[in-house]
């Protein structure tokens, strides 16, 4: 019985059969290797022994022959673990139970539910339990009791954080090497097991070479001043010289337009042949920064590498053709997405940060890459609030134990070593990171570029005021970035109604799909290259990391690092004596309600009490601390912290959101033909597939879900699902073709509902 027990159908041509027994053991030495990068190949090896054990129970084997249904084969192997191996099984334990429903709860009640001789299935919504009999584990040859380490999961101590990323890390490997073997089962040919080709090794070394010589062929060719290069090399030597030291919690603070972007890659090859780390992590918070970062590193990679060495993974990636040297490459990307198995990782801080803290298979099994790895963050300021403790104590949490290295890079670096003691209450470490750069190099004032005027205490400006400022010659080249939407649209209506060239006048927000975004920034880089007029009116989307500069930037007051941040859009490669940076109060002075309003607010409490200065390292700490003193990030989400606590991994994933917003993804008629084909498609689809999704997202908007009874409801319908049903996150917009602007996005007359923010 035992022998001839299937763990799986036949593989798609009928050429070979995958007996329990076989399937066990294979997951359980890949898991191994898996789990070998940090020290847990004995519990990854019982996990994959146990994970299917319920498989050799006559009910599953019943299943298999379309006898029964809603049959659970996973929890006796769960059981097991706990029954025989107590305290040390328990990581296994979990691991073995989430395989296929998700990570559940580390409880005493959560656990005693498994128990087969107390099997409720209620209580499992609905499943009988396969059990396997008598002897079934003992033709795996499982470990003695005794004899397994003691578990990387200690359930007794205080650091919850911590031991969840235990076992997220331990079910990784167990979920990706079952993926790999049931793939490989399934494609067989000839009966032999099929398996996905392996992607190429880091090659630390010669990448780093390739790259410094990328890097010196730009400093040869740049336009930049002199002052501008000289910076560069000063930051890029600073960070190879940091890289020969040891592992760790890093900071990267260094002004816009200072190199940041190749300097860190620099820093991550060199530190990966120092310590023989395995990939490099990308990790960029906008959709609008991720394309040109990646595009860069393809260039400089990809004609020495080949395709497979950068992975782009975020949710436009594959959506363009290979000869923009965009991520076009087709299945062996999606592949590589599935378990980031690729030496260099480009990610969004949405799809890094809530895979960190998932609980279901498809999103953890990438985790264990992490291990050996360099993490680096663009933009670390725009990380939430409420969400900086956890994912703090998670970050430090991998440096500690998974010999990974993190670095946060920005030119505002917020004062997180301040919530280092809040920190150590979810990891032993806490937070307190080494600073890359030397202050004696002093970046900062050697990087000013730009004159801040900053407005009078009491002095509004109204927009008719400032459209008149922004259409003057003085501002032929100039951006002008508000806080909110309709104050974008309001701003540029007013340009439109003095009579300013539409050539030379643009507008930026995510009322505008993704595609219709960088076509304008493409745009108004040639016309800023050429001397052209060009006068670009936007939200905050255009700010962190976006490469546009020009000698005029006005910004309307809000948070400190905000308004440095639209400062790195003037004179950012130094050509002109000076830029000029111009803060107003508008008449209508309003906010995105939260943390954002509250972070304008701190900074005009230190205005009212110093001189600002945007060029000071120093003020954005007092900045940050003032505002974790107001905000309390220990207190923003009660909730989240409450489900850490009790190590409840689904209540987590469900609460640890890097976007909070509930938001639905709008198709719009920007390029009618595309939004033709595309309706066409969705609706001749059972459902809407991948492939389909990542053609769709270029040409799609966020709204937050419309209320009942509101009017956009009127103007869009759900797109199908599948098996009858409606999606309730894709929607085709079926108003006017009119109502999306050329110029200024999806624009409908009357009330609508807030788009997000991106």
């Amino acid at each position: 019985m035992f022998s001839s027990a299937l763990a799986h159908s036949p593989s798609k041509d009928g050429s070979r059969i995958d007996t329990v027994a076989g399937h066990l053991k294979a997951v359980s030495e890949r898991a191994a290797v898996y789990a070998a990068a940090f020290d847990a190949a004995d519990e990854a090896r019982l996990a994959g022994l146990l994970h299917d054990l319920g498989k050799y129970g006559e009910l599953f084997q019943k299943r298999l022959r379309g006898e029964a249904e809603h049959v659970d084969h996973w929890s006796a192997g769960a059981w097991h673990a706990l029954d025989v191996f107590k305290q040390r099984g328990l990581a296994a334990a979990l691991a073995v139970q989430g395989h296929h429903i998700g990570l559940q709860q580390a409880a005493r009640g959560a656990l005693g539910r498994l128990n087969p001789a107390t099997w409720d299935p209620r209580m499992h919504e609905g499943r009988r339990l396969s059990t396997p009999g008598v002897g079934a584990a003992d033709e795996l040859h499982l470990p003695a009791a005794d004899a397994l380490p003691e578990s990387l999961y200690d359930h007794a101590i205080a650091h919850h954080a911590a031991t969840m990323l235990d076992v997220r890390m331990l079910f990784s490997a167990l979920v990706d090497a079952d993926f790999i073997e049931t793939e490989a089962h399934f494609d067989a040919k000839s009966g032999t097991r099929q398996y996905r080709d392996r992607s190429p090794a880091l090659e630390p070394s010669h990448a780093l070479d390739v790259l410094l010589t990328y890097i010196e062929k730009v400093a040869q060719e740049s336009q930049a001043a002199t002052g501008v290069n000289s910076l560069r090399a000063d930051l890029l030597n600073a960070c190879l010289e940091c890289a020969s030291g040891p592992q760790g919690r890093f900071t990267l603070t260094a002004p816009t337009g200072s190199g940041k972007t190749l300097s860190m890659l620099a820093f991550a090859l060199k530190h990966a042949a120092q310590h023989n780390l395995r990939r490099v992590v990308m990790v960029i918070p906008y959709l609008n920064i991720i394309d040109q970062t990646a595009r860069v590193y393809r260039e400089i990679l990809k004609p020495v590498f080949g395709d497979g060495y950068v992975l782009e993974h975020h949710s436009l990636a594959g959506t363009h053709g290979d000869d923009d040297g965009a991520a076009g490459v087709g299945e062996s990307q999606r592949l590589q997405a599935e378990n980031w198995d690729a030496p260099v990782i480009v990610t969004t801080s949405v799809q890094f940060l809530e895979s960190l803290f998932s609980n279901r298979p498809s999103a953890c099994r990438k985790l264990h890459r992490l291990a050996q790895s360099v993490i680096l963050f663009d933009e670390v300021q725009t990380l939430p609030t409420g969400l900086a403790i956890p994912t703090l104590a998670t970050l430090s949490r991998l440096v500690e134990r998974y010999q990974a290295t993190v670095v946060f890079a920005t030119a505002t670096q917020p004062a997180f070593s301040h919530l280092h003691d809040k920190v150590k209450e979810y990891c032993a470490c806490g937070w307190q990171p080494e600073e890359i750069v030397p202050a004696a190099l002093r970046l900062f004032d050697r990087a000013r570029r730009t004159k801040v005027f900053w407005p009078e205490p009491e002095h509004r400006t109204s927009w008719d005021e400032l459209a008149g400022s922004l259409a003057s010659d003085d501002c032929r080249q100039s951006l002008c970035i508000v806080n909110l939407k309709r104050h974008a649209l309001e701003l540029f209506q007013k340009l439109r109604d003095r009579k300013v060239d539409e050539d030379s006048l643009f507008h930026l927000s995510t009322n505008m799909c993704p595609a219709h975004r960088r076509v304008v920034l493409d745009e108004v880089r040639q016309r800023l290259n050429d001397g052209l007029p060009c006068r670009l009116v936007s939200t905050q989307c255009v700010e962190a990391g976006v490469d546009v500069d020009f000698p005029v930037v006005y910004r309307a007051w809000g948070p400190f690092d905000s308004i440095a941040q639209a400062a790195g859009r003037c004179n950012r490669n130094g050509l002109l004596g000076s830029g000029e940076v111009r803060v107003f109060v508008p008449d209508d002075e309003r906010y995105p309600p939260g943390a954002y309003e509250q972070a304008a607010a701190v900074t005009r409490v230190i205005a009212g009490t110093r001189a600002l200065d945007i060029d000071d390292p120093a003020m954005f700490l007092e900045y940050f601390r003032q505002l974790y003193g107001i905000a309390r990030p220990e207190d923003r989400n009660p909730e989240l912290a409450d489900a850490i606590l009790r190590k409840d991994f689904a209540d987590v994933a469900r609460l640890y959101r890097v976007i909070e917003q509930d938001a639905v993804n709008v198709l719009v008629p920007y390029q009618p033909v595309e939004f033709k084909k595309l309706a066409e498609g969705a609706r001749g689809y059972v459902g809407l597939t991948r492939d389909w999704i990542l053609r769709a997202r270029p040409y799609a908007v966020s709204l937050y879900r419309p209320k009942r009874g509101a009017p956009i409801r009127d103007r869009i319908v759900p797109l199908p699902a599948g098996r009858g049903e409606e999606s309730d996150d894709w929607f085709e917009y079926v108003g006017d073709a009119k109502d999306y602007d050329p110029k200024t996005g999806l624009i409908v007359a009357g009330p609508i509902e807030r788009l997000l923010i991106a």
